[in-house]
């Protein structure tokens, strides 16, 4: 027999089960605090990218219009920004070297005329508008294309002559506005103006073009203007784009080097910036995006975004002043009359699944896109940098 000592200290089994669920709520708190620790180290990472953006990082609409823009009122005309956004003003200042002058090709124009060969659904028509009102604000000429029963974007070599004479003729200074690919003037030995454009992530432009073309105000206003139009086959019109991608239609197949049929490929807007060549008909083609990209770093002053309207305006602003001067307060004072400006009601949401599948044949469009986002956005970082050296050397 044990006496009582011996009893206290004796040890007692421990169930099997209760150390098992020990085991198991020890592993459980090891596992939550790895988790929630590399949660912690995931929103540093973030945070110090934030504080220290890189050479792709991109501005978003929402900073911008949050924090606000304002033209300076000194006889710099140079864009003022705020104080918080001089941190990113002093770290481009010490890995990049941004000349505004450099990057400006409005000085490249040898007339004060503004060529806007606007790419379809990137909400032209609503800087088309905004042009519109600019011009008896700023003072210039507003001339646009007629409306036509064919619209023929890529030109033979004598209609790209009669176009760049026709513009060559306007008085200064003037705009003048047309769905058609880039014409270089100066192949003509005329004058070259002033190129601007804007672009629009390209698989959901080829959305909005789809239903575009579809919607039966879209036809109501063709039939007013041109009443022995034939109508669409009703089966067309009803056919939706989720349906048109899964069934591989022909329609939406988008297939590389593809030469589509007709007058223009309206499906993508390269060819908007590359050109009347042959070269630029086939569909995603390396040569066609490289002949895209010469012409915008070349030629364009300004290749706006139409998902950052915010920035848009103020490059616009600062680099082509003589038009756009005062484009963010006509902008934003009638700003729900502008976003009301063409929209489709028609058009239904599309899935991401589907806009994934046709992105993986839009490789070369969505580089494009890109490469243009990042050009508008070196412009804006420029002129923070200028206006970081003028304050600088005004203290």
């Amino acid at each position: 027999m044990l006496n009582d000592n011996a009893w206290k200290h004796r040890r007692m089994p421990v169930p099997k089960r209760t150390i098992e669920l020990i085991a198991l709520i020890a592993i459980s708190s090891t596992l939550f605090l790895f988790l929630h620790t590399r949660e912690l180290h995931s929103r540093l990472r973030k945070m110090e990218v934030r504080l220290q953006p890189g050479e792709d990082e991109m501005l978003s609409a929402n900073q911008l219009s949050s924090e606000g823009v304002q033209t300076d009122s000194s006889p710099s005309g140079i864009v003022h920004y705020p104080n918080r956004h001089r941190i990113f003003a002093i770290k481009y200042k010490e890995t990049e070297v941004l000349d505004v002058e450099a990057l400006n090709n409005t000085r490249r124009a040898d007339r004060s005329v503004l060529f806007f060969n606007r790419v379809p659904k990137v909400g032209s028509q609503t800087f088309m508008e905004l042009l519109r009102r600019l011009s008896m604000r700023n003072g210039f000429s507003f001339n646009r294309d007629r409306v036509q029963r064919v619209e023929t974007i890529r030109l033979a070599p004598i209609e790209q002559l009669q176009l760049a004479r026709m513009v060559s003729s306007y008085s200064e200074p003037s705009v003048y506005i047309k769905h058609v690919c880039f014409t270089n003037f100066t192949e003509f030995n005329l004058p070259q103006p002033i190129y601007i454009n804007i672009v629009r992530d390209p698989v959901e432009r080829v959305i909005s073009w789809y239903y575009y073309v579809r919607a039966p105000w879209y036809y109501v206003e063709r039939k007013q203007i041109f009443p022995d139009l034939p109508l669409p086959d009703p089966n067309w019109l009803k056919k939706d784009f989720e349906s048109c991608v899964l069934k591989a239609d022909r329609e939406c197949r988008y297939l590389e080097g593809e030469i589509h049929e007709g007058i223009g490929d309206h499906r993508r807007q390269t060819l908007f910036f590359c050109g009347h060549s042959e070269k630029c008909t086939p569909f995603n083609t390396v040569g066609a995006l490289e002949r895209a990209k010469m012409a915008v770093e070349k030629h364009y002053a300004v290749v706006g975004v139409l998902e950052d309207v915010n920035t848009t305006l103020t490059v616009l602003e600062n680099y082509i002043p003589r038009f756009f001067r005062g484009a963010t307060d006509v902008y934003y004072d009638e700003v729900n009359a502008f976003t009301r400006i063409n929209r489709n009601f028609f058009k239904p949401p599309v899935s991401e699944e589907v806009k994934d599948m046709v992105r993986g044949n839009f490789t070369r469009e969505i580089e494009f896109y890109q490469f243009c986002k990042q050009r508008l956005y070196k412009q804006l970082r420029a002129l923070k940098l200028t206006k970081t050296t003028y304050e600088t050397n005004s203290l």
